[in-house]
Order: structure tokens, then C-alpha cells, then sequence
């Protein structure tokens, strides 16, 4: 499985966007996905995820109510929407997949390359 990260960008405090993650390759659709991010200088941490049909997603208490993750498993594509975006919010963002519904990075064996957010106060 190969994974694609786009839509990163600089914003301002307040702002929305959307990041996509576009997969390639057999087996997508039975995996999990989540979102995950890294500011500078600090750990990579989770931001959310969503079960392989699209039924059960979990947030991050950091973006609960700002963030939604969605999936087309028929376009091989997941989303990710900020709203209310917050200069904590600045980080590089990836996508991960994986066979199990967790938080944790070192559970996911196909990742992209990350695309980078920056946000403005």
C-alpha cells in the first residue's frame, strides 16, 4: 500500500483546510486509517482515525469538534477537515495504514510522506 498526503499549506489562526491522503495498491480498503502529526521538535502524535468502513472514528481530545475524518473506499481516498485551526496546530501532517483500529504509530505498517501545515496567529 502506498499512501499520498496532500492539501498542507500556510494559514492563518481560524482558518480551515483539508488534507487527502490517496492510496495506491491492493488491500487499502480492509485497513484502517489514521492521521497523525509532528511538530517541530516533538513527538509524532495521533490526530484520529477511521475504521476500514468508515463506521467508527476516533479523535485526538486536541481536535475534537475542529477536525473530521471521512474515507472513499471506492476512490481510495481519505480526507482530513480542520476548522478553527490553532497556531498548535502546525506540524507536519501523515497518514498511516494499518490492520488494527489504534492510536498508537508503531502499529501501522504503511505511511506516507507527510505533508506540512503551518498555522498563524
Amino acid at each position: 500500500v502506498h499512501l499520498v498526503e496532500s492539501g498542507g499549506g500556510q494559514v492563518q489562526a481560524g482558518s480551515s483546510l483539508t488534507l487527502f491522503c490517496t492510496a495506491s495498491g491492493s488491500g487499502f480498503r480492509a485497513l484502517a486509517v489514521g492521521w497523525f502529526r509532528q511538530a517541530p521538535g516533538a513527538q509524532r502524535e495521533f490526530v484520529g482515525i477511521i475504521h476500514w468502513d468508515g463506521q467508527t472514528i476516533e479523535y485526538a481530545d486536541s481536535v475534537k469538534g475542529r477536525f473530521t475524518v471521512a474515507r472513499d473506499n471506492a476512490k481510495a481516498t481519505m480526507s482530513l477537515q480542520m476548522s478553527s485551526l490553532e497556531p498548535e496546530d502546525t506540524g507536519v501532517y501523515y497518514c498511516a495504514a494499518g490492520g488494527r483500529f489504534v492510536r498508537e504509530a508503531k502499529e501501522y505498517a504503511y505511511w506516507g510522506q507527510g505533508t506540512a501545515v503551518t498555522v498563524s496567529s
